[in-house]
């Protein structure tokens, strides 16, 4: 458990959603920003300006660019790293938004960027803000 003076008792991760809700919504009060993650797409649910992405790949692209990123570590294959972490992301989606991470009805736009790539997949992005802009 947090300190009581600093963290109001909570658990460090519970202190940590908190902090992290308060930043993503006065970013998005602000004005136009891009959030990757961060359980974002249920932090703004509620707003209309909001366009929620979620951009998956196959495996093997994914094994590929970990180490491309990141390099290689002992002990451990890339599809073993991302397993771990596509686990604690699921967990903590879960926990802490009670919906099922990276289902589609969650999202305004799900692309594939293994099969468009990178440039593709902004540009589709580009295009939904700006459409979404004209309504």
């Amino acid at each position: 458990q947090g300190v009581p003076g600093i963290m109001n008792g909570l658990s460090t991760a519970d202190y940590l959603w908190n902090a992290q809700c308060n930043v993503i919504l006065e970013l998005a009060e602000k004005g136009p920003c891009v959030i990757v993650g961060r359980n974002a797409d249920y932090i703004l649910k509620d707003r209309p300006d909001a366009l929620h992405v979620y951009l998956s790949a196959d495996s093997a692209f994914r094994a590929k660019r970990i180490v491309e990123l990141y390099g290689e570590r002992e002990g451990k294959s890339p599809e073993a790293r991302l397993n771990e972490k596509d686990k604690r992301r699921r967990v903590n989606y879960q926990h802490y938004t009670g919906r099922t991470w990276g289902q589609a009805q969650n999202y305004d736009l799900c692309l594939r960027s293994s099969t468009l790539g990178f440039d593709q997949c902004a540009q589709i992005i580009i295009n939904a803000i700006e459409q979404s802009k004209k309504k």
